[in-house]
């Protein structure tokens, strides 16, 4: 599938919404860690909107949103001075371009249904043309983003109220979207008719309703899962409850398979699968796929250590935590000197030199993207002792570009270019070795999941 290659167009990241029937004063505490958890959803902006659609006297609103993490963005003075009853936030996903401010979210406007609010995690492939129709209708845009073509679409079909012009709206949607906007007193939340956004609902023992892109984020603040957001299904959130309404099904569904390889934390549970348990397998079946002699297994933090715990575990080789992430080190690939990218993968993963030295090292990683960073860490294990380094990557050969998937703009996918043992001598391991397509379909438990960018077998060499 083609890519969008607009920067400002690439809407991956996270969302997280609350509803409650009383006005509160702790909303945004409970946003502040529910988008803690999610902080790994997105890093490079974050933001909410908060409203009082309750008090008689007037209407309050209040939007936040700024380049950084949660703990850059959120100030004390928003954990305490900000009341409400209804509140969504978001995180943007890191590009390599970066993204101008005006598109952080939430995004916000005024219709003749009232007052909105909206937050996407998402990709429209029929974006242009969408823009292209509201601009001859008179249509006036500040951002390059999926979200306002969204928000002016809402805006245009308000005339037939808010539940006639959203399903309207969301009609007329193609792509992978997850989506929760605030519009006059309800919450509502929509989920692309392909499942490919993830999307679920909590709710806390007091009473306060969540929208929430990853079921960690429940965990985060004390709320108990109720059920995802079904593929090609709206969900209206007010005082009496919560309202479905299908609009879109499909007999197919195509959740995205990077929620599992890559995206999602391990302790999330996705459309009733463990992200956990779809790493554990993966490494598992990657030793019984191609079973070698070794000294130690390791995980490449974060997503890689389930997949190697597995690999360890079916083998019997041990497991060693002897690679150390630095969590507060930029993206590397921001930096556009090839020196300032070694360096700083090196101290982004700096091993334990006492236990790799002389040993022959499984190292396990999630994914190989272009090999960048792979052939880096080799170098870093050999240089730390290693007599032997086998790479084993815990999902299948990459070979597209996935527009459904998670940011891949400007990068060289190795995989569609190379042989399996080519990547190999480019990134130095001593053998190298993919999940197979097939074995990826087992983890997943035959799941109808996009797994459109991956080589199958036949086509390996």
């Amino acid at each position: 599938m083609a890519r969008v290659k607009n920067a400002d167009r690439i809407e991956e990241g996270g969302i997280f919404a609350l509803y409650s029937k009383e006005i509160r004063n702790d909303l945004v505490g409970l946003a502040y860690y529910g988008m803690y958890a999610l902080q790994h959803r997105g890093q490079e902006s974050a933001g909410f909107s908060i409203f009082d659609t309750i008090s008689e006297d007037r209407e309050r609103q209040k939007t936040v949103k700024n380049k950084g993490l949660v703990s850059d963005v959120f100030s004390k003075e928003d954990l305490n001075n900000y009341v409400g009853n209804i509140l969504v936030g978001h995180l943007k996903y890191a590009t390599e371009d970066g993204a101008s401010r005006h598109s952080y979210q939430p995004l916000r406007g005024e219709s003749i249904i009232g007052k909105l609010s909206i937050v996407h995690n998402g990709n429209l492939m029929n974006g242009s043309e969408l823009k292209k129709e509201l601009l001859e209708n008179g249509s006036l845009f500040q951002t390059k983003t999926d979200t306002e073509i969204i928000l002016k679409l809402i805006g245009k079909n308000a005339k037939y109220g808010y539940k006639k012009g959203i399903l309207k709206t969301v009609e007329k949607l193609e792509g992978a979207f997850a989506i929760a906007i605030i519009i006059g007193n309800k919450l509502i939340g929509i989920r692309d008719p392909l499942g490919i956004r993830p999307l679920c609902i909590g709710k806390t023992e007091d009473g306060v309703y969540v929208l929430s892109s990853e079921s960690c984020a429940l965990d985060g603040i004390g709320a108990e899962f109720i059920r995802d957001v079904c593929p090609g299904e709206i969900v209206i959130i007010d005082e009496n409850g919560i309202e479905s309404i299908k609009y879109n099904v499909k007999d197919r569904k195509y959740y995205s398979s990077f929620e599992y390889i890559y995206f999602s934390r391990p302790d999330s549970v996705v459309d009733g699968l463990s992200v956990y348990n779809v790493r554990h397998e993966s490494g598992k079946l990657l030793y019984k796929q191609n079973s070698i002699e070794a000294d130690l297994v390791i995980g490449v933090p974060d997503s890689g250590i389930p997949s190697a715990i597995g690999y360890s575990e079916e083998s019997g080789i041990p497991y060693g935590a002897a690679l150390v992430k630095n969590k507060y080190i930029g993206k590397n690939l921001v930096l556009p000197i090839q020196e300032f990218r070694e360096v700083s993968i090196k101290v982004k993963l700096n091993p334990i030199k006492s236990l790799i030295k002389d040993k022959r090292v499984v190292v396990v990683d999630d994914s190989l993207v272009r090999g960048t960073t792979s052939k880096i860490l080799v170098k870093i294990l050999f240089e730390a002792g290693a007599k032997e380094v086998h790479f084993r990557v815990a999902s299948p050969v990459l070979i597209n570009e996935s527009y459904f998937g998670v940011n891949m703009v400007g990068k060289e996918l190795i995989g569609s270019t190379m042989t399996v043992d080519e990547i190999r001598k480019e990134i130095g391991a001593t053998t190298l070795d993919y999940l197979s397509y097939e074995n990826m379909k087992k983890a997943l438990k035959d799941k109808d999941v996009n797994l459109d960018c991956f080589k199958k077998d036949e086509d390996r060499g």
